[in-house]
């Protein structure tokens, strides 16, 4: 039997579910845009990775802007090896359900793909989004190299004024390197193409993120 955890907190050490060192098998082609949702990726193609609460909604958006190769469902910012999505659930593995995107900085940047990360969700509710409470649905920005850092904390501290204006809260926004991305089962990957009627929470404050 998994225990649950108090799904508002990061669970102590102790209270981490053991994982596993076996990888999710998954389909590896993109149910929209037919090309692969696990590396190795084309030359010049870079990676972003976003949590914005239940991930089905946010790997929607996503895939839908221009210049984004593919996109995949996964966890990441937690402690258990391989997680599934039932522990992930339960609170005790303390990742974060995100969105991994490949993208052609060419065609979109990363900026433009920050704008879509601020305006299409609630950065300001902490271990929530929305009706969805719990850890694995916090706002969180994973980068993959410095610029993607340094330009994610800035993005930030530019939206925070726009909020404040607005009569909005603190950003909440988790902001780290990523250190591992996990795949999320075969049936997670593009669910609301699968099932297009199927659950979507996703929903912003109205605030636009106006150019610095």
């Amino acid at each position: 039997m998994i225990l649950t955890s108090n799904k508002s907190n990061l669970p102590e050490l102790s209270q981490v579910l053991p994982g596993r060192n076996t990888p999710m098998e998954i389909n590896n082609s993109h149910f929209v845009l037919g090309h692969p949702i696990k590396p190795p990726f084309p030359s010049g193609l870079e990676q972003a990775c976003f949590g914005m609460g239940c991930f089905w909604g946010v790997e929607r958006k996503f895939w839908q802007q221009d210049g984004v190769y593919s996109t995949a469902v996964g966890y990441t910012a937690g402690l258990t090896p391989n997680p599934t999505y039932s522990e992930v659930c339960t609170g005790l593995t303390a990742h974060n359900e995100v969105v991994l995107v490949v993208y052609d900085p060419k065609c979109v940047s990363y900026e433009d793909l920050l704008k879509v990360f601020w305006t299409a969700h609630n950065p300001t509710q902490g271990m929530r989004q929305g009706n969805d409470l719990g850890t694995q649905y916090r706002s969180g920005i994973y980068t993959f190299n410095q610029d993607q850092l340094t330009t994610a904390l800035a993005s930030k501290a530019h939206y925070q004024t726009q909020l404040q204006a607005a009569g909005h809260q603190e950003i909440t926004t988790d902001i780290q390197a990523i250190e591992v991305f996990y795949y999320a089962e075969d049936y997670h990957q593009q669910y609301l193409a699968k099932d297009p009627l199927g659950y979507c929470g996703l929903k912003g404050l109205g605030v636009k993120y106006e150019a610095c």
